[in-house]
């Protein structure tokens, strides 16, 4: 579950952070690798926060962990924050989109993620997204 507003008895155990990149008003789905949690789905690049980290450092660590795309911190554009609980844990989800005015040559992670695509946010909809993925797209794009 998944929602804009805190969820009743919510008790965060992490945040998470999650890029939109853009380029060409198409974003970047990544695949995630078989052995990972919820394999063999589509997300775009995010991941945990360190300890010690604040948001936008740990999304442009692990964009450049994901796939090799060094980008500063101001180029990032804040969606907002999202109330997400799974069966076993509550976390934030804080979503943040960057805008690429030239295609990036990308240099995936192959220990995350097995291929990518860049495509039209509405198209992004009919993969075998991660958990919530799908209403994170609907939200960002005012998908209906």
């Amino acid at each position: 579950m998944i929602s804009q507003t805190e969820i009743k008895d919510f008790d965060k155990k992490f945040d998470v952070v999650s890029a939109f990149v853009e380029h060409k008003g198409r974003i970047l789905l990544l695949h995630r690798q078989d052995h990972k949690p919820q394999g063999d789905t589509w997300g775009v690049p995010a991941g945990k926060v360190d300890e010690g980290e604040n948001f936008l450092e740990a999304l442009v660590r692990e964009v450049q962990e994901e796939i090799g795309l060094l980008s500063k911190k101001d180029n990032y554009i804040s969606l907002g924050s999202y109330y997400v609980r799974y069966r076993d844990y509550d976390f934030l989800y804080h979503s943040y989109r960057v805008i690429l005015k030239d295609e990036p040559k990308l240099a995936l992670n192959p220990k995350e993620h097995k291929d990518f695509r860049w495509v039209e946010p509405k198209d992004a909809l009919g993969f075998n997204l991660i958990q919530d993925e799908d209403m994170c797209i609907k939200w960002a794009y005012g998908i209906k």
